[in-house]
């Protein structure tokens, strides 16, 4: 059950206004204490336009899931569509790559991006831990109150902190390109309740396009969680086919978060 979970750990980076006694268990608390909120009305997440193709990534966005003993998705930057974005390689693959940030979702809670995949995975399902690969994720990882967490979500958060050696994040919102599960759809990953996933686009009918996305985080979180979510901490990107074994292939534009 746990093994998706090593994938995602490096994003969990939250924060909020003030830093609550977690005992360690939530990842925040070093990250809130040395980073300040965003204060302007653009957060340029991910300006990867700005870049050459070729270039070496950049030096703030990092790796993740390298520790999962999984084959490391391959990211670099590419021409495509006439500038400058992220490709990701996925070949039974399963890391991602992300950038810290902190910013208040009740500010800046409207996240724009784009991406393109070509082709689907067969398989694929979110709803199966055994199938959920996907073409495409944004992955926005959040604080919280640890005194919210009931004693089963303590006892995964420790597990998983165990078993990887990383804690997780208080909680998680991904979007993602399903194989089959209808757009607008919010669901809990099969491997802890304490990620989201809401599709924003499924099956293949705008395979090969580049899609544009306008998401209002803040209700997002509200309709996925039931309350108010603390800053978001880390956004990033994530291309996986680990679990059927096949060839993904999509790419990133620039990423975004801006008041509404």
């Amino acid at each position: 059950m746990l093994r998706r979970l090593a994938l995602v750990l490096p994003l969990a980076l939250a924060g909020c206004a003030t830093v609550p006694e977690d005992d360690g268990l939530l990842a925040s608390t070093p990250i809130v204490r040395a980073l300040d909120r965003e204060t302007g009305d653009l957060v340029a997440v991910g300006r990867f336009s700005s870049l050459e193709p070729g270039a070496p990534l950049p030096a703030d966005w990092l790796g993740w899931g390298l520790r999962s003993g999984k084959r490391p998705t391959e990211y670099r930057l590419v021409e495509n569509g006439g500038a400058t974005v992220l490709e990701a390689y996925a070949d039974g693959a399963a890391t991602g790559f992300y950038r810290r940030v902190r910013v208040d979702p009740r500010r800046q809670g409207v996240l724009e991006w784009s991406w393109r995949i070509e082709g689907m995975i067969e398989g694929a399902d979110l709803r199966v831990g055994a199938r959920e690969d996907s073409m495409a994720r944004l992955v926005v990882s959040f604080h919280g109150d640890p005194g919210k967490l009931d004693f089963e979500d303590r006892a995964k958060l420790r597990l998983a902190n165990a078993f990887a050696g990383e804690p997780l994040p208080y909680a998680m919102l991904i979007y993602v390109w399903s194989n089959q599960i209808p757009a607008e759809t919010a669901l809990p990953s099969p491997q802890l309740d304490r990620i989201r996933m809401v599709v924003v686009e499924s099956g293949p009918a705008h395979v090969g396009q580049w899609r544009t996305y306008r998401r209002n985080v803040l209700e997002d979180y509200r309709r996925a969680f039931g309350e108010d979510p603390g800053d978001i901490v880390a956004v990033g990107v994530l291309t996986d086919s680990d679990n059927t074994q096949r060839v993904a292939r999509s790419y990133y534009g620039d990423i975004t978060l801006r008041a509404p």
